[in-house]
């Protein structure tokens, strides 16, 4: 029988950019409706995604007539769009007041913490509370005072992605589990004539995941939660994950141009340079493969030559080397949503839809009814690693709010190009921190 086990999910998490990125292009929107049963009073639900491609697309049109069928009197109005486009519309609806959808996708952390403050969630603890039960191994992230604002259904973590091919090309029969070890593959790629890791720092968020997991690698967990959650960063540790950084870049496995170098625009982006055999590696999370399916043109990505990797050990760090940096997505009602909205997206987190989510590999499901059916092998290997994690960390940026991260992003990206220190990272997010 197999045990589903739950990490722990820190509280502190930020850089929810980088799932964002993932999205596709293509957007529209479709109402489904139901007639009003005996009695009851016809109510109105907007719900706004970015699945906006197929199957995606399609399957959420399924979800929403099924819950309609369901539920006489009830009408779902769905807008699919691209992910960037969402952001902005929703923002422009909460700054005029009006237009809001009444389900939308939030991402945790401060970025919830502040839509609370300022009067734009609903409050479902109560109203979600069997739900909650059963995903709470990552409600934290979601929570502010320890009363739940969303429903978290998509959770991934972080990790090193390869092309299974290159490594053999080059020698390397086991996978890297220090940081040593990987820059020995690095070394060994390049004697084979190829790019060891790509990384589109351009973008940021790419490079700064870097030195997230090496904080997460150096720091213990007391410590990082701790720090992040009161946003004083005074342990050493975090000085010190900036001087292994300082030590990966010496190294020099980055391909040619990383700084200038997009993270997932085109066939010359970071993500695309993998799909491409441009380069072996790249950091970056679980929906690496769908976007290297649309950078490659026979929109297979890597296909069979798909491998991933946990991020490496740090020798002498004093956080667990099995702990992980993730993130995601969950369901949240506007705060003047009709009570149907919870009931709604409570739905959205039930056995039978998580599932059909997880066939669909629109995603990795916090409901543990659907772990077993994610359909492809290597994102189902990176679910039994998020499953057995002793904790994930919620991205740095997403945890710790724009601010902080405004500052710290180009700080850590000053040590990739040999213009900053490990101090002026640690400097910079104590001053964002004190500004707040």
């Amino acid at each position: 029988m197999k045990t589903w086990r739950k990490p722990v999910w820190a509280v502190a998490l930020v850089a929810a950019g980088s799932m964002l990125a993932a999205c596709g292009t293509s957007g529209g929107a479709a109402t489904t409706t139901s007639s009003p049963g005996a009695g009851q009073e016809a109510v109105t639900l907007t719900w706004w995604h970015n699945s906006n491609s197929d199957p995606g697309k399609s399957y959420y049109e399924k979800v929403a007539a099924d819950y309609q069928t369901a539920h006489p009197g009830v009408t779902i109005t769905i807008e699919a769009m691209a992910h960037q486009d969402m952001l902005t519309k929703l923002n422009n609806a909460w700054q005029s007041g009006t237009g809001a959808p009444d389900v939308y996708m939030e991402r945790g952390g401060g970025e919830l913490a502040a839509h609370v403050a300022a009067g734009l969630t609903k409050d479902i603890t109560d109203g979600a509370a069997d739900t909650i039960g059963t995903i709470k191994a990552y409600t934290p992230g979601f929570s502010v005072e320890d009363r739940v604002y969303a429903l978290p259904f998509s959770m991934g973590i972080v990790g090193i992605w390869y092309n299974k091919s290159l490594f053999e090309k080059a020698g390397i029969t086991e996978l890297p589990t220090t940081i040593d070890q990987l820059l020995a593959a690095s070394d060994k790629l390049k004697a084979a004539g190829i790019q060891p890791i790509a990384l589109g720092a351009r973008d940021l968020w790419p490079a700064a995941h870097w030195w997230y997991y090496l904080a997460l690698r150096q720091c213990s967990q007391d410590v990082l939660v701790t720090s992040l959650a009161d946003k004083v960063f005074t342990d050493p540790c975090f000085v010190a994950a900036g001087d292994t950084l300082k030590k990966i870049v010496a190294a020099e496995p980055f391909n040619k141009g990383f700084l200038n170098t997009p993270a997932q625009e085109g066939a010359a982006s970071a993500s695309g340079l993998l799909a491409n055999g441009k380069a072996a590696m790249e950091l970056m999370g679980h929906w690496e493969p769908g976007v290297m399916q649309g950078l490659t043109e026979d929109k297979k990505g890597l296909g069979d030559d798909t491998g991933w990797f946990p991020f490496p050990a740090v020798e002498g760090g004093a956080g667990d080397p099995k702990a992980a940096i993730g993130g995601g997505d969950a369901w949240a009602c506007s705060k003047d949503a009709p009570d149907a909205c919870v009931d709604f997206i409570s739905y959205l987190l039930s056995d039978e839809v998580q599932q059909g989510f997880a066939k669909n590999d629109m995603g990795l499901p916090t409901n543990p009814a659907a772990s077993g059916s994610v359909s492809d092998p290597v994102l189902s290997d990176l679910l039994k690693t998020r499953d057995a994690a002793p904790f994930v960390q919620l991205y740095f940026d997403t945890a710790l709010g724009e601010n902080i991260s405004g500052a710290m992003n180009p700080a850590i990206v000053n040590i990739f190009a040999g213009k900053g220190t490990s101090q002026q990272v640690v400097d910079a997010m104590t001053k964002a921190a004190a500004n707040e």
